[in-house]
């Protein structure tokens, strides 16, 4: 059992071992019994992700590298640091969602490791409308980049929370429904952060999002019947995404 004093510390490294492929130091295995209620940290870990991206951004840009080439290397950035998990949601999602006939059918679909050719499509558009805004958001520095890796994450619990799951195995089931409270102490968090990092147009941009979010889980509802990992990292994807056009200059 982790004490109450360590418990916090603990729960931002389960996030980040949910949300990352960073090398990390090896939790007690009392501190994965609580996944949910970690959910909290969320946003801490897509601060961490963010910076590490912005770091290799400045960097780019004090070699003098034009902001077309620093957005590309900042978005392989983001892919390598969470080892590309969201970016096989959202694919699976399309292929699973738009393929099957029936919730069994979509549900198999969006387990079976080939991707299709809606996965192809939103995979292609995604990654080709990211590397353009955030070339573009470069503009204004790397606020809008940070804003948008803390907020797309700090929404997930939410659907986490508010949404049941589609399946009784997989990742999002593994880990399982944060507490209502949970999933608003990440929003707040999420929204505190992201104004340090954007100021306060953020909130405009974190309404959007939320809207975007709201009728993907709409849509998953009605086809397979709840949240899955895959849903999840489709989620992260579109908020990140229109939290970036938002915040565009």
């Amino acid at each position: 059992m982790i004490k109450d004093d360590t418990s916090r510390i603990w729960d931002v490294i389960v996030a980040l071992v949910l949300l990352t492929r960073l090398p990390l130091p090896h939790a007690p295995k009392a501190a994965f019994a609580r996944q949910a209620q970690a959910t909290w940290a969320f946003p801490l870990a897509g601060l961490v992700v963010g910076l590490i991206a912005a770091a290799v951004g400045w960097l780019c840009m004090a070699m003098g590298l034009p902001a077309p080439v620093t957005g590309g290397v900042m978005l392989a950035t983001l892919i390598v640091t969470t080892g590309a998990m969201h970016e096989d949601g959202l694919a699976d999602t399309a292929d699973g969602l738009w393929g099957g006939y029936d919730a069994a059918r979509r549900l198999e679909i969006m387990k079976d490791s080939h991707i299709g050719t809606y996965g192809v499509l939103a995979l292609g558009l995604g990654l080709g409308l990211r590397w353009m805004v955030l070339s573009a958001t470069l503009a204004v520095g790397m606020g809008p980049m940070i804003a948008a890796a803390v907020l797309s994450r700090g929404l997930l619990p939410a659907l986490m929370a508010w949404v049941p799951h589609a399946r009784r195995t997989g990742l999002s089931h593994h880990v399982g429904r944060p507490e209502g409270r949970v999933a608003l102490a990440a929003l707040g968090l999420a929204a505190v952060l992201a104004v340090v990092f954007a100021g306060f147009g953020v909130i405009w941009a974190l309404v959007l999002a939320s809207l975007a979010v709201a009728a993907l889980a709409a849509v998953a509802r009605r086809k397979i019947g709840g949240q899955t990992g895959d849903i999840l990292g489709a989620a992260q994807q579109l908020a990140e995404l229109v939290i970036l056009l938002a915040l565009m200059p």
